[in-house]
């Protein structure tokens, strides 16, 4: 199944948090983490609207690694894959 998302939204693959602890301490499946903040853009949508109709192209595209706000996407799941959609708002920064 192939997503595209619509105006100013952006489909992220969150990356997988690590599984040890910084003391060397690893964290059994079942431990309770935080959401990630940290994703890769899978696709992006054509941009955001204007009041005249002009559409703004978005400042990130696909394959870009980016933070984003922890509460600010939506959960999806996929083909048993989980995703998040975001909108560009919610996108804090690229990491190069």
């Amino acid at each position: 199944m192939t997503i595209k998302p619509l105006s100013d939204h952006i489909l992220i693959e969150p990356v997988k948090e690590e599984e040890k602890t910084k003391g060397g301490i690893f964290l059994p499946e079942t431990a309770e983490k935080e959401k990630s903040e940290q994703g890769k853009i899978i696709a992006v949508g054509s941009g955001k609207k204007t009041n005249d109709g002009k559409i703004i192209p978005l400042s990130v595209k696909a394959g870009d690694i980016v933070l984003f706000t922890k509460y600010g996407p939506n959960e999806i799941k996929v083909d048993g894959k989980e995703y998040l959609i975001a909108k560009e708002e919610d996108i804090l920064a690229i990491i190069e």
